[in-house]
């Protein structure tokens, strides 16, 4: 392909590609996807313990994000002590197929990405 017909992805300006793949390319934003897909409406105590490894501060600052972009809702409970709960919402839920087709894709190929990696290191 000639260099004028190049599709490009701009530096600078907006780029949708950049913008979505810097907000839900990190491992949190995945997990927390995912483990709400699965579970359903859940407290922050227990999205955190289903991921397991996640600092309190990480998490927070990963759910801020996601609520930010629309990807998931928190809904605050008027009790003594107050109730958060987190849930995905409907474009959330559209985002999940296309991030289980790479879960898929990652445990299928782990081993040969191992092997390939363990060869590159010689």
């Amino acid at each position: 392909m000639e260099e004028n017909n190049l599709i490009k992805f701009e530096a600078n300006g907006f780029c949708p590609v950049r913008d979505v793949l810097a907000r839900m390319g990190d491992k949190w934003s995945v997990l927390v996807l995912t483990t709400l897909k699965v579970n359903g409406k859940l407290r922050f105590s227990n999205i955190q313990k289903t991921i397991g490894d996640v600092s309190q501060r990480m998490l927070t600052v990963t759910l801020r994000s996601m609520e930010a972009d629309g990807i998931i809702k928190r809904e605050i409970y008027a009790e003594v002590p107050p109730r958060v709960e987190y849930e995905l919402t409907e474009l959330g839920d559209s985002l999940y197929p296309h991030i289980q087709t790479l879960v898929k894709w990652a445990k299928n190929n782990m081993e040969t990405i191992m092997e390939s990696r363990k060869d590159f290191k010689k």
